[in-house]
């Protein structure tokens, strides 16, 4: 199995097309087309960890954070960045983040975080817009079916927990083949009017090149009508943050307590407590400061999120506890997230977890 088909399985899991447009999420060092010889999966690539693949033979290191965020001008090992792409050039292993990219998908970071709190009836915080598009063609009613069949295959028509959703309608469709054509009904120079199907099925923006490679090869018309419109939908299914219920109520200090417990932290920062019952939790892992607003607004009682700065605290404003419990911390289960879907899907090779805790941040 090549590192590109590890790649390509991976980005099932999270598109690249969801990344934030700051990030650099993708293949970052290495030849896609080597052989995978195994792979070891880390929150952090750093130093050690790239030690610890050279010593357990993985040459693909799979990590949520990108090593390289910016641009290098130059690379001198001057830095911990620098070397770290000197060793992995040198020990011929390949580097792969799934970074905002698996932020943004349903059941990625955030939902991770939110299964550990048993949270029930999870949804996407803040969905994004702009990442729908539809798809609407016209055929004779006998090759509708095929149409569609080919449009579901090449990843159109899912909605949530539901595949192969579309809508038809029936009506009359003109046209006249002009000298040059080669018509599968009608003759040339002359107006057919015929029985037509109108289809429309919904897709993802980042499939449009393979859903209309699949229409026009199901497609028995010469010349294959279509339009592809951009919603300004929002898509439930992906963007920052989660928002759930607890299974019951609980008070401030039985959460926080819940809290320590499950991402295993020994502190916690919060604002001043509301002395009110906690159940409905928005939560974002990593830097999630962005969306306390949205944690308001959905009526959540608790923001649970790292990186939160003095000031950003005051936007509570008495309206929900916000508790920062550290970046490494909201995210240390991403190891498992990863590491899981590549074992239900490959058989072939070790996928295995790093064993170095790349946390930068220490208690006293």
């Amino acid at each position: 199995m090549t590192i590109k088909a590890v790649t390509q399985l991976l980005e099932t899991l999270a598109p690249p097309a969801l990344q934030e447009t700051y990030d650099n999420s993708g293949l970052i060092i290495g030849d896609s087309t080597q052989i995978c010889t195994g792979i070891l999966v880390s929150l952090d690539c750093l130093e050690a960890v790239v030690n610890e693949a050279i010593e357990k033979n993985c040459n693909l290191i799979v990590s949520h954070h990108p090593i390289v965020f910016s641009g290098l001008k130059k690379i001198t090992g001057k830095n911990y960045i620098e070397r770290v792409v000197i060793k992995a050039i040198k020990n011929n292993i390949a580097l792969y983040a799934l970074h905002t990219n698996l932020d943004n998908v349903t059941n990625g970071v955030s939902f991770k975080m939110g299964q550990l709190l048993q949270l029930q009836n999870m949804q996407v915080l803040a969905p994004k817009t702009g990442h729908l598009k539809k798809i609407y063609t016209t055929g004779k009613p006998q090759y509708a079916q095929a149409i569609l069949a080919a449009l579901f295959n090449a990843g159109g028509g899912n909605i949530g927990n539901y595949a192969e959703c579309s809508f038809c309608i029936n009506g009359t469709g003109t046209f006249k083949p002009l000298t040059g054509s080669s018509p599968v009904i009608g003759n040339i120079n002359q107006l057919a009017i015929e029985d037509e199907v109108k289809l429309e099925v919904l897709f993802p923006a980042w499939q449009q090149a393979q859903i209309v490679t699949a229409l026009k090869a199901a497609h028995s018309y010469e010349e294959v009508a279509y339009e592809i419109v951009t919603l300004d939908n929002e898509d439930q299914y992906s963007g920052s943050g989660v928002v759930g219920n607890l299974p019951h109520a609980v008070t401030e200090t039985e959460f926080f307590n819940l809290v320590k417990q499950q991402f295993k932290v020994p502190f916690l920062k919060h604002t001043p407590l509301l002395n009110k019952p906690i159940k409905r939790v928005a939560l974002c892992g990593g830097s999630g400061s962005f969306l306390i607003k949205n944690a308001i607004n959905a009526n959540a009682d608790v923001y649970l999120s790292a990186d939160i700065k003095y000031h950003e605290f005051y936007n509570a404003d008495n309206q929900l506890v916000i508790t920062d419990i550290g970046h490494y911390e909201t995210e240390q289960f991403t190891i498992e997230l990863i590491a899981a879907f590549l074992q239900e899907n490959i058989s072939t090779f070790a996928i295995l977890k790093t064993s170095i805790n790349t946390n930068s941040v220490n208690y006293f």
